[in-house]
């Protein structure tokens, strides 16, 4: 039988209430926002915590997709489903969509929130492998202000991010920039099952060639991984699947899979190889089939 073990419940009423309630409980209190990660792990007593505090009444402080001259502001208790029905996003960052089609099921996406995901800090989960293919910057909260750190210092290892005990993870902000593109690709074992391997892949066009490019990987490693060598090999280039190719051999070079239940090591940098083309080629096509002719 999966029962959790005892602790006392708070419902926040701000954010600032949020951090005034982490400051007083300490290290043995959890946020809980959608709750299909913590929970699960309460039930199997793989997370103790003597306190949760529930943010669910903060949705509509701390739940929207909004848009700038330069960039996409999202609210960490934005649902899955908001990501997925969002049209302005999907014009933006089609990489979302891709990835939301694959996180789970219906009853998880309608609960679950991007800040969720990302303060998991799962290595199998997707939206933590979209938000550093986009290059995103997270907005994390205290007593003394916000701080903003990137999304290779966000995650700090497995489980692990740089959100200290008594602060919230308060907005992900995502650059914009013309003439780009993105994809998501992903293999699991089952519909809705965490990624055996899963790449992103963002792509930008200047007259004809890459201005810039972005790869990140989940379940290769003990992170989400972004791959910079693959930026600096295909600028300048022309996105031919020559180029798809290189940064293929590139990704499976530089991911760590380990081999367990899900596959072997040699078949998930296999897998890294052919996702990193595939999201690649398919980012380029999105952009082909955008342009305005002339």
């Amino acid at each position: 039988m999966q029962v959790p073990a005892p602790f006392e419940y708070e419902r926040a009423t701000s954010v600032d209430h949020a951090i005034d309630l982490l400051q007083r409980l300490g290290d043995g209190a959890r946020v809980v926002a959608g709750g299909h990660s913590l929970l699960p792990m309460m039930k199997l007593r793989l997370a103790t915590p003597e306190y949760l505090i529930d943010l669910n009444d903060l949705a509509d402080e701390l739940g929207y997709i909004r848009f700038t001259d330069t960039e996409v502001r999202i609210g960490p208790m934005t649902r899955h489903r908001a990501m997925l029905d969002s049209e302005e996003l999907f014009a933006a960052f089609p990489i979302f969509r891709d990835a939301e089609r694959v996180i789970a099921d219906p009853l998880v996406r309608n609960r679950g929130t991007l800040g969720g995901s990302l303060c998991q800090a799962d290595p199998s989960e997707d939206l933590s492998s979209v938000c550093t293919t986009l290059n995103a910057s997270c907005v994390i909260r205290g007593a003394d202000g916000d701080r903003v750190v990137s999304m290779e210092e966000f995650h700090r290892g497995p489980y692990e991010t740089a959100v200290g005990e008594a602060e919230l993870l308060t907005e992900v902000r995502f650059p914009l920039r013309p003439g780009g593109s993105s994809a998501y690709e992903k293999v699991e074992r089952r519909a809705g099952d965490w990624a055996v391997c899963a790449a992103g892949a963002a792509l930008w066009l200047e007259d004809g060639v890459i201005a810039d490019a972005r790869v990140g990987l989940a379940a290769v490693g003990p992170n989400t991984t972004g791959i910079p060598e693959i930026s600096r090999t295909l600028r300048g280039r022309a996105p031919t699947e020559e180029a798809w190719q290189e940064a293929g051999r590139i990704a499976a070079a530089a991911c760590s899979p380990a081999t367990d239940g899900r596959g072997t090591e040699e078949y998930k940098r296999h897998l890294a190889d052919e996702l990193t083309r595939r999201t690649l080629r398919r980012s380029a096509q999105r952009l082909t089939a955008t342009a305005v002719p002339a």
